[in-house]
């Protein structure tokens, strides 16, 4: 009997995977990649050394270009915003691309201290893992493919992209979704996120992040006392707004992560702001949260201005700071069913899960794309004793490389 279905997709997955593993220029790859890991982490290394805070990726998007020119890709340059793009040519060039990319931004200030230390395999400093790991893996990969001489069936595109971390808000992958002349030649986009090979993100978690000021005339606590107090007032729409019921199929969450203002413990401050973190995978539910924040907002001043002269009365804004849509892969897509194909024929049990990167922007416009580690280990993420372990490395990368190669086929 003929097997038809989702079941017929990952059979002609599983087998286009053995095929292209038997072949003797994927060996070679390999076989580079078994044989480099040095080369790979003094990659690593180097681009450490190069800071790249929020919105300052310049000097690391340079020297990921420089990279890029060594590795003999074409095309190498920065788009407007930013981006270091490479582009690796295939057999049928001009076509249909697979894009690889790695976000080159950390968290980390400009000012931060960078003394980069390896023990053995375990490389110890701000951003080895997230992105180093990623971002040295897009080296990895293009040298292997042109070592082997390999020429797969579709350009692959390399890009180092800024803007993942914090408040950059995906502005990399949204300016090449937007800008890039390539952008609608895209048939597949794998983004490369730190350490692992077991895990594949595959759902998009939506965000979107406010800032909210309230304002007023401020005064002295004794001589002014009873004017509207602007922390008081926030504090009251916060307090309403934790009392709300959140979906929990879609899971949504809201959190206030920050909140500042005043300037001495005896003055009713002038102003104060807080920062507000909406998630969920449903589009719908991020709008009806925005809904709820604006009116928890205009209600708690609303209040406050009852019987009170205009010249002390509050007033407020609601400022969106960040935007990552929703979006999730379609279960019995062809990169999907790759995937499941690579890591059944390399024995790797992998689990899908939900969460927020650069794959966010390409799967809200129905781009197949998933969220990939760049295999290894890592830890203490975001701060500055962050480590990232090149024990297993290797099976991470082949099985990008493998993944990338069927996605071209």
């Amino acid at each position: 009997m003929a097997v038809t279905g989702p079941a017929a997709g990952l059979a002609t997955a599983f087998a286009r995977i053995g095929q292209l593993a038997s072949l003797r220029p994927v060996h070679e790859a390999f076989g580079w990649l078994h044989l480099h890991e040095q080369q790979i982490m003094a990659w690593q290394q180097e681009l450490v050394m190069v800071a790249a805070p929020p919105f300052g990726e310049g000097p690391r998007a340079e020297w990921l270009c420089g990279k890029f020119r060594e590795l003999e890709l074409d095309d190498v340059g920065l788009d407007g915003i930013g981006n270091a793009v490479g582009v690796y040519r295939g057999e049928e060039s001009g076509g249909a691309c697979v894009l690889l990319s790695a976000h080159i931004d950390t968290v980390f200030p400009a000012d931060t201290p960078i003394e980069p230390q390896l023990n053995g395999t375990r490389l110890t400093a701000p951003g080895a893992c997230d992105n180093g790991a990623g971002v040295a893996a897009l080296l990895a990969v293009a040298a292997a493919l042109g070592h082997a001489g390999i020429r797969p069936a579709c350009d692959l595109v390399f890009v180092g992209n800024v803007g993942e971390e914090g408040e950059g808000n995906l502005r990399g992958m949204r300016h090449f979704y937007q800008h890039a002349p390539l952008r609608d030649r895209v048939a597949a986009h794998v983004v490369l996120d730190g350490a692992g090979h077991e895990v594949a993100v595959t759902h998009a978690l939506g965000s979107r992040r406010y800032l909210v000021t309230i304002a007023g005339p401020g005064g002295h606590s004794w001589t002014d006392a009873g004017r509207a107090n602007p922390v008081v007032v926030l504090s009251r729409a916060i307090a309403g707004l934790g009392d709300l019921n959140l979906s929990t199929k879609p899971r949504t969450t809201l959190n206030v992560g920050t909140i500042e203002g005043g300037t001495s413990v005896n003055a009713i401050p002038e102003q104060v702001t807080a920062r507000f973190d909406a998630r969920s995978t449903d589009a719908e539910q991020l709008i009806r949260l925005e809904v709820e924040i604006h009116r928890a907002v205009e209600d708690a001043v609303i209040e406050a201005n009852e019987g009170v002269k205009r010249e002390h009365a509050l007033r407020f804004s609601i400022e969106m700071i960040g935007d990552r849509p929703a979006g999730a892969l379609a279960e019995h897509s062809i990169i999907f069913e790759n995937l499941r194909a690579v890591d059944r024929h390399l024995g790797i049990r992998s689990e899908t899960r939900i969460a927020s990167t650069d794959a966010n922007i390409p799967l809200s416009l129905g781009v197949p794309a998933l969220s990939l580690g760049a295999g290894g280990d890592g830890g203490g993420i975001h701060t500055r004793n962050e480590w990232y372990d090149a024990r297993g490395r290797e099976l991470g990368l082949r099985r990008i490389l493998l993944l990338l190669l069927a996605c071209c086929s």
